[in-house]
């Protein structure tokens, strides 16, 4: 495989958005971990990433069966390097605290497609 650094150059150069995130993966570290009771300081800490325009994507991740909540989750940031990256996710509170442990990987945006629209008159915003 060829490094990381050579495969977006070359993605760019055949048309590709090519648009590097980071992706956390946040596992629950114990079943006795508090989630319930560190959610809200995680929450907030997440609003304000989003305000800053370092939070992309957030959210649960459910089991395998698809239809429970296991208190995993994943993140999406925009940063300039892994380790700014890497810093996002350590000051979560959920990992900060021991709740969960993460694991950090870039991802390039290459393909896919986002919907926006926009009511002008009832101001309403849809996202698919």
């Amino acid at each position: 495989m060829p490094k990381w650094t050579d495969y977006k150059r070359a993605a760019r150069e055949r048309g590709a958005l090519a648009l590097e995130l980071f992706v956390v993966t946040s596992v629950t570290a114990s079943p006795d971990a508090d989630i319930p009771g560190t959610l809200p300081d995680h929450l907030a800490y997440q609003a304000d990433l989003e305000a800053a325009g370092k939070l992309a994507f957030a959210g649960p991740l459910s089991d395998a069966t698809g239809e429970e909540i296991q208190g995993d989750g994943l993140i999406v940031y925009r940063a300039a390097s892994l380790a700014e990256a890497r810093a996002l996710a350590e000051e979560d509170p959920m990992h900060k605290r021991g709740v969960r442990t993460f694991t950090l990987r870039r991802w390039l945006v290459n393909e896919g497609s986002l919907t926006v629209s926009v009511g002008l008159s009832t101001r309403k915003v849809d996202l698919a």
